[in-house]
């Protein structure tokens, strides 16, 4: 299952760094997670980086 940044991101860019498919990328506003590419962290961490990291809790499992 992938997962998806909201609206509610402050654009801080924590997020980017800790992806380890590189699916994280920056958009004109929020970042964007390249559905297609994202693995959840399968394979990688027990929970998705991204998630662990954001500061406003704006990433959601699709």
């Amino acid at each position: 299952m992938a997962h998806r940044i909201t609206e509610e991101c402050t654009y801080c860019a924590a997020c980017e760094p800790e992806c380890p498919v590189n699916a994280i990328s920056a958009g004109d506003d929020i970042y964007i997670i390249d559905e297609s590419v994202c693995v959840d962290c399968e394979g990688y961490f027990d929970e998705a980086a991204c998630v662990v990291v954001c500061p406003v809790d704006c990433i959601f499992k699709v």
